[in-house]
């Protein structure tokens, strides 16, 4: 653990070093990216000051317990109180100490896409995508709709969205990174006329954004298309060709944006989301190349896996994953998302210590 200690102490004093560097305050990106790493480890830099602080202070008093003074009872006395305190420093340390997940730090795409059900899964497309909105809105965080195909009664067949944080905000892909998967619905449809409960399904997709440096796309894999966007049930809503549809070849991979009025914005959203996912696929396909077990871990299952159900009858959510509920699911589908991201982390970071445990017998 000391070795681990001394270089993210060295990394935070490297990251102060550059932010104090006067040659970096035009550059804008480097500033924000610099003050979000420092951000992140801040706790972690604090946690360690605060254990050494204690070692060091109980060596002293030790000393002091050696020598004939009025000092020396106080000083065993006050070790007796910071020799409970040091295991659960110790243990919150090494918590933090855990190896990060290199894109905790980054922003997101989310995509949603209506599963079985039809109409009412649109319909619940819908509602988690307003969870979401509603949830960054809570964390202060900034959204923006890269592409939506909504169907004539107010639901997505997809969307697609993108979600930063400002440099003192909490890291988007570290809280939402567990929401990938499939949800499912259970209530009775507005269009049912008997009362019966539907289940319908969502799936979700959180990618971390993918910056230009993380990947390389060239332009002679890239099929851009152009056309007029369009609204609910495909009516054209704009006469000038601003959507674009960009095809990456050698995987396949297709992405569109029609959100902005213009041609170009709408590239540059595409290609991002372009990006997130050929980066998440290379990803996989390196984690399944190393017999990683992805599935050992909360966030990184199988995006076919049912996560969670939202039953709307009997008021309760339930992440399958943990086997907990929660009976507030108004608030939850209100964005109130805090409770179920915080267990799913503790259980997230219980596996992990598990398996360092294993790993160092």
């Amino acid at each position: 653990m000391k070795d681990i200690i001394n270089r993210v102490k060295k990394e935070f004093e490297q990251i102060n070093n550059e932010l104090n560097n006067q040659s970096l305050s035009n550059d804008t990106q480097k500033l924000t990216a610099l003050s979000k790493k420092r951000s992140q480890i801040l706790e972690t830099v604090e946690k360690i000051q605060e254990y050494e602080t204690l070692v060091k202070t109980m060596k002293e008093n030790a000393t002091l317990a050696n020598e004939d003074s009025e000092l020396a009872e106080l000083a065993m006395e006050e070790n007796i109180e910071l020799a409970q305190k040091k295991p659960i420093l110790e243990k919150e340390l090494e918590v933090l100490l855990l190896p990060k997940d290199p894109n905790d730090a980054k922003d997101i795409i989310v995509e949603i896409r209506a599963g079985a059900g039809g109409d009412e899964s649109a319909l619940f497309a819908g509602d988690l995508l307003r969870m979401y909105m509603r949830y960054a809105e809570i964390k202060n965080w900034k959204t923006s709709i890269v592409s939506e195909n909504r169907n004539d009664i107010g639901g997505y067949k997809e969307v697609v969205f993108e979600v930063k944080s400002p440099a003192s905000s909490d890291p988007v892909y570290q809280n939402l990174k567990y929401e990938s998967g499939v949800h499912r619905v259970q209530r009775v449809p507005d269009t049912e006329k008997q009362g019966r409960i539907h289940t319908s399904t969502a799936t979700v997709a959180v990618l971390p954004e993918a910056e230009e440096v993380d990947i390389e796309i060239k332009d002679k894999d890239l099929r851009i298309d152009t056309f007029a966007s369009s609204g609910p049930g495909g009516q054209s809503v704009n006469t000038t060709m601003s959507a674009v549809r960009i095809t990456h070849l050698p995987t396949n991979t297709v992405v569109s944006c029609q959100d902005e009025k213009s041609q170009h914005k709408n590239k540059a959203k595409a290609m991002k989301v372009l990006r997130s996912r050929i980066l998440q696929q290379e990803e996989e396909r390196l984690a399944k190349e190393r017999g990683d077990d992805r599935r050992s871990q909360v966030g990184t299952g199988d995006r076919s896996e049912k996560i969670r159900t939202y039953n709307v009858p009997q008021g309760r959510v339930t992440d399958h994953r943990i086997k907990k509920s929660w009976s507030n699911i108004d608030a939850i589908l209100r964005g109130e998302l805090d409770d179920i991201v915080t267990a799913l982390r503790e259980e997230d970071v219980r596996i992990k210590l598990e398996n360092q445990s294993k790993k160092s017998e």
